[in-house]
């Protein structure tokens, strides 16, 4: 099951029409300070219902996308004000997600997992030992070009914020599932990639089955560093950006 099917599984129509407006908005077709069309407008526009439209805009007000003012319209809200852990709003970024956003969700990850690994390697039970290592096999027996590819690597890395033995690292992981498959779609480039980051993955596994967090630490950050390199490659970015200079 794709990220897209788990947020929008039984999809109504006020939630189609909040996502389709959701997604102009995440990709700068509506810009914030832009005052969208009129209520009447939009509901000829979208063929939808002015009930539908408005449960629509309660939706997206509430995700901070937008506000609606007496007098002056709904208007796009700044990114600021924008819910970004809000699992459709990470889910709109992509599949062409902005280079900007992708950094900040990397970095992200650069601060939590390696020290989430770190945590499962003193914390971790015999049985989600054994989870993380199905995961990682998993990874192994994937066909390169599906879906499994990608899935496996999301539940290898839920599977370890699990291990952590912290219920706000893997609330953490369910909050950001839509974003972090679509890295991984964009990180598991083909047969060859998806070949090379596997040895990364199974030393993490093995620092976690050993019981060593040093090591833990530093072979998740080699594997995200990793990662992030690649992205950056198939997505054409210069190698002089703020990729290159996370610290982390």
């Amino acid at each position: 099951m794709t990220a897209s099917s788990r947020t929008y599984a039984k999809r109504n129509l006020h939630s189609i029409v909040a996502h389709d407006l959701g997604r102009r908005i995440v990709s700068g077709i509506l810009s914030p300070g832009d005052i969208l069309p009129t209520e009447a407008q939009l509901s000829e526009t979208l063929h939808v219902s002015r009930t539908a439209l408005r449960e629509a805009i309660k939706i997206l007000s509430a995700k901070g996308l937008i506000e609606s003012r007496p007098k002056t319209g709904t208007k796009v809200k700044p990114r600021k004000n924008w819910n970004l852990l809000d699992p459709d709003i990470l889910s709109w970024h992509f599949p062409e997600p902005d280079p900007v956003f992708l950094y900040g969700l990397f970095e992200t990850r650069l601060i939590i997992e390696p020290n989430t690994a770190a945590m499962a390697a003193e914390r971790r039970s015999d049985s989600q030992l054994a989870t993380i290592e199905a995961t990682y096999l998993a990874m192994e027996a994937a066909e390169p070009g599906t879906e499994a590819v990608y899935l496996t690597d999301l539940e290898f890395h839920q599977a370890i914020l699990d291990a952590s033995g912290n219920d706000f690292m893997k609330t953490l992981g369910m909050l950001i599932e839509s974003a972090l498959i679509g890295s991984f779609k964009l990180s598991s480039g083909g047969p060859k990639a998806h070949v090379q980051s596997l040895p990364d993955h199974r030393a993490v596994y093995r620092a976690i089955a050993d019981r060593n967090p040093e090591e833990a630490r530093n072979v998740m950050r080699r594997l995200l560093r990793a990662t992030m390199t690649q992205i950056r490659e198939q997505l054409g970015m210069p190698e002089a950006t703020d990729w290159d200079r996370v610290g982390l």
